[in-house]
């Protein structure tokens, strides 16, 4: 077999910030790189960017000053695409419009050589019909960067029924030679990272657009509550609103999933020219357009946000004794509260007391609390074998299995046992709390305060407000989650809250596409680690939480809000039915030792 082709001259065909970006990567791989740019100001603006990267990589001691030399020697621009005729590989990176592209591509069909292989940068677009509208459909293919390119390691590469094999070899050989990482994949809208990016990112603008939480609520919420790099809110001006308004539209047409239907709020931002950070304004407001600085508008809070004056907490009461309930204990006990920790039996509490006893020797340990630190918290935390316990705390927060009828039995108890005034908190994290808040004689008093596991390391707490919910009760756990150095968004009382009601429709897109043999669990997870800044790949993330759990949240979801696009992937269900639970059962996705 021919060894894949070299590539020594790319042409980049575009010049803004994904060209400049592909550019560099080329040309410091040691790639000749012809720059084919129409505007003059954005050709000066490339060789602007290239030299202060190449200068900072210098001044960090990546490379040397002779071989920076070297890299902007080898960079050189046009304006006009006869300059790609001695190309061998040319990648286009224009403006996300079929007409546009297409007029590109059959130019540069006229002008380059034979063998030359022509690769477009879409991400929305039908690269099968691009590349049809040439004479040679068998050396066109899709060459997926993301930004920024220098940084990001993920490329996709996208082959047609068209493409021939010995194309889509060189170039994954190229991409690999460059340092990155390529996935092949099939031509559909969106490709993998983007497919499940973007129906993440309109589900969310739907969210804002509704009023169910706030811009920064929202962005918050995934930042802190799944490890993500920005909010999703953030990420679209970061995007271009209207290119998320293009690829959505393209992803739309193709699957005809209501998710993918692009919110209106995208379409009225994208009308009145509110970009995102490229015009100055689009879900944020800017310091300048292309600035990355946020600055204050009439959607900001205001400081204090004039909530209502809330009730004193010097005692806590968490029910449970899984890890859950400990870690909330935790939590609590370090912050300085009195906590009382209740199970089902003095010994299950006192087990769940020595379990909170060795997660804080292990703060020890790493340095993050003194031993007298230690002491004092575990010294504040009262086992007890009984809710009656509970009879002085001002909150009461339960942590016990997510079943609608056990959590109203003991909130039942709680109503009971607990003082005139105490707040009743629930951690459900799928069931509807009114139904828990209606339970007792004082439904004003219960609240949701969703932790996340594990609760002393994660910072956020999703705080549900029911119909119902006092005013003061609201400020009161807002007030708290500050003094336990928590994270408070607000949420309204449906199913998911913020956090999994963006979550896992984006898991269950990633099963479909598994179960559609469009990519492997493996493809899927590099490509939204590598792609997307995720820190975990969805396949990962679901062997973790329990495709059991998963399942269960995702059916909470499809009978909520009744949407087709929600209903749980076959596959998903078809594993939880066998049995494959993920890390559990030692099978899920991918298959775990047995410990």
């Amino acid at each position: 077999m021919d060894r894949p082709r070299p590539f020594r001259t790319v042409a980049v065909v575009g010049l803004g910030t994904m060209g400049t970006g592909i550019a560099e990567v080329m040309a410091r791989a040691g790639h000749e790189v012809i720059g084919i740019e129409t505007d003059e100001a954005a050709a000066r603006r490339a060789v602007a960017s290239l030299e202060s990267a190449t200068a900072r990589a210098v001044q960090r001691e990546r490379m040397t000053e002779s071989e920076r030399g070297g890299v902007l020697a080898r960079f050189r621009t046009f304006t006009d695409l006869q300059a790609a005729a001695d190309a061998d590989l040319v990648i286009e990176v224009v403006t996300e419009h079929f007409e546009i592209k297409r007029e590109v591509l059959c130019g540069l069909d006229a002008v380059v050589k034979p063998d030359a292989i022509i690769a477009t940068g879409t991400n929305a677009l039908s690269v099968t019909e691009l590349a049809s509208r040439t004479s040679r459909p068998d050396r066109v293919l899709g060459l997926h960067f993301f930004a920024p390119a220098p940084a990001m390691k993920l490329v996709e590469v996208v082959s047609t029924v068209l493409t021939s094999p010995e194309a889509t070899e060189g170039v994954t050989a190229l991409v690999r030679g460059l340092g990155k990482e390529p996935v092949a994949v099939g031509d559909r809208p969106g490709f993998i990272a983007d497919g499940l990016l973007f129906g993440y990112l309109n589900q969310a603008a739907a969210m804002y657009e509704s009023r169910y939480a706030t811009r920064e609520d929202i962005d918050a919420a995934m930042r802190l509550g799944c490890g993500l790099p920005m909010g999703p809110l953030a990420l679209l001006d970061l995007i271009g609103i209207d290119t998320a308004q293009t690829v959505l539209e393209a992803m739309y047409q193709a699957s005809h999933d209501r998710l993918h239907a692009p919110a209106p709020i995208l379409g009225q931002l994208t009308a009145a020219g509110l970009l995102g950070r490229k015009t100055g304004r689009g879900f944020y407001t800017y310091e300048a357009p292309c600035s990355a600085t946020v600055v204050a508008d009439t959607e900001t809070p205001a400081a204090g946000g004039g909530a209502a004056a809330g009730r004193p907490v010097r005692r806590v009461g968490v029910a449970g004794s899984g890890t859950m309930a400990t870690g909330i204990a935790e939590v609590f006990a370090k912050s300085g509260h009195e906590v009382v920790l209740a199970a089902r039996g003095q010994e299950k509490a006192d087990k769940a007391l020595t379990t909170l006893a060795k997660s804080l020797d292990r703060s020890v340990a790493k340095g993050r609390l003194t031993q007298e630190q230690r002491d004092e918290a575990v010294a504040r935390v009262t086992a007890a074998g009984s809710l009656d316990a509970f009879a002085d705390v001002d909150l009461a927060v339960e942590a016990v299995a997510e079943d609608l009828a056990v959590k109203q039995q003991l909130f039942a108890t709680l109503d009971k046992v607990c003082k005139p005034g105490a707040i009743l908190a629930t951690t459900t994290s799928s069931l509807p709390v009114v139904a828990i808040a209606t339970a007792t004689s004082r439904p004003g008093d219960v609240i949701g305060m969703h932790f996340f596991n594990p609760a002393p390391a994660m910072k956020l707490v999703e705080v549900v407000r029911t119909v119902l919910t006092e005013d003061d009760v609201h400020a009161t756990v807002r007030e708290v989650c500050g003094k336990v150095r928590k994270h408070a968004v607000d949420c309204g009382d449906r199913a998911g809250f913020i956090v999994n009601a963006l979550l896992f429709p984006y898991l269950n897109n990633a099963v479909k596409m598994v179960q559609e043999h469009y990519a492997t669990v493996e493809d899927i997870d590099a490509a939204m680690k590598l792609g997307g800044g995720y820190p975990m790949g969805p396949f990962e993330l679901l062997d973790v939480v329990g495709l059991d759990v998963s399942l269960a949240i995702e059916q909470v979801l499809h009978k909520e809000f009744r949407d087709p696009g929600l209903a749980p992937a076959p596959l998903l269900e078809h594993l939880v039915s066998a049995g494959c639970l993920g890390r559990k059962t030692g099978r899920g996705f991918r298959e775990y030792a047995r410990r």
